[in-house]
């Protein structure tokens, strides 16, 4: 196995705790960080039941100063193979279509966004010097198109999507990769408490498999389940008249 080194942050969310779990080998080294202390110890043992050596680090990844000062130490000691900017949250507008409140809106660009590009300028230095590196960004089939319920989390996640695209062909000359990955709906916390309908649910752990897959691969575009994929790429190209009518129709509308 190649990848010895692998960062990944929201490590207790469905996603990221499968990555870690797929990952988990004899001769891996992880990297792991979340919010809840006692979740991410109990995805660390599995991990070293498994036979990769696991460092953890939990702390509000808000805190971009100290995420900054991490992901430094660990590329200080450590060829970093793959980072994985995992690390996300989901905001609604509520009952009754009350809306989004600053405050959430804040905090969610906050975790969606701003943390991500924290993540990517902390590791990026030494990847470039060495020519080396992967970077896995987690976007979501939401960039595709704008949904009524999660404005600012699609908002969020198609930031995501265009830093990430933007970087791969910069980065691609020096060696250095880049990956976009949009799930549809996997189960998890996150994914329970989202509003509508939730087509095509996916569990983590097939998530991951496909993720660790198409990442080997170096596809710049990791999307998926393909039936979720076409129609959300199709609700981006269509009149916004027609995507709207569509969008309410299947119980999207606000």
């Amino acid at each position: 196995m190649k990848e010895t080194h692998i960062v990944i942050t929201g490590a207790t969310g469905g996603i990221g705790a499968a990555l870690a779990i797929e990952y988990a080998a004899p001769g891996v080294t992880l990297f792991l960080h979340g919010r809840r202390h006692n979740v991410l110890s109990n995805l660390a043992d599995v991990c070293r039941i498994a036979g990769a050596a696991v460092e953890t680090k939990a702390f509000d990844i808000r805190d971009h100063e100290q995420l900054h000062s991490w992901l430094d130490e660990i590329s200080l000691r450590f060829e970093l193979d793959i980072v994985f900017a995992n690390a996300g949250v989901n905001i609604n507008i509520g009952p009754q279509s009350k809306g989004e409140t600053w405050n959430e809106i804040q905090g969610l660009f906050d975790i969606n966004l701003r943390a991500v590009l924290a993540t990517v300028q902390a590791v990026l230095p030494a990847m470039r010097a060495r020519g080396k590196g992967q970077i896995v960004l987690m976007s979501s089939l939401a960039a595709y198109r704008g949904l009524p319920m999660t404005p600012s989390y699609s908002a969020s996640k198609a930031a995501i999507k265009a830093y990430g695209e933007g970087l791969r062909d910069w980065l691609a000359p020096e060696g250095v990769k880049v990956n976009v990955v949009m799930p549809g709906y996997v189960e998890s916390k996150m994914c329970r408490e989202m509003p509508g309908p939730k087509p095509f649910l996916m569990q983590p752990e097939q998530a991951a498999k496909l993720i660790r897959r198409k990442v080997a691969k170096n596809r710049p575009r990791i999307s998926f389940p393909f039936p979720l994929n076409l129609g959300c790429w199709l609700l981006s190209v269509i009149h916004p008249s027609l995507s709207s009518f569509i969008l309410r129709r299947m119980k999207y509308g606000a």
